[in-house]
């Protein structure tokens, strides 16, 4: 009784998101990942400070 019990929960979620991934249309998370990723690359990238150019004191 206490396996059923304790995992109750988990069963629960499992049935409700298949039911939910099959009768919804639910977006991909991995390619809203990626893209809010490559979004912040790029606004990364655009908002760097320039690289100092090598002095003549360095060797």
């Amino acid at each position: 009784m206490g396996i059923i019990r304790s995992s109750f929960a988990f069963i629960v979620g499992t049935v409700a998101g298949v039911y939910v991934a099959q009768n919804y249309n639910v977006p991909n998370i991995q390619k809203v990942i990626n893209t809010g990723l490559l979004m912040a690359k790029q606004i990364e990238e655009n908002y760097r400070k320039p690289k100092k150019p090598p002095s003549d004191d360095d060797t």
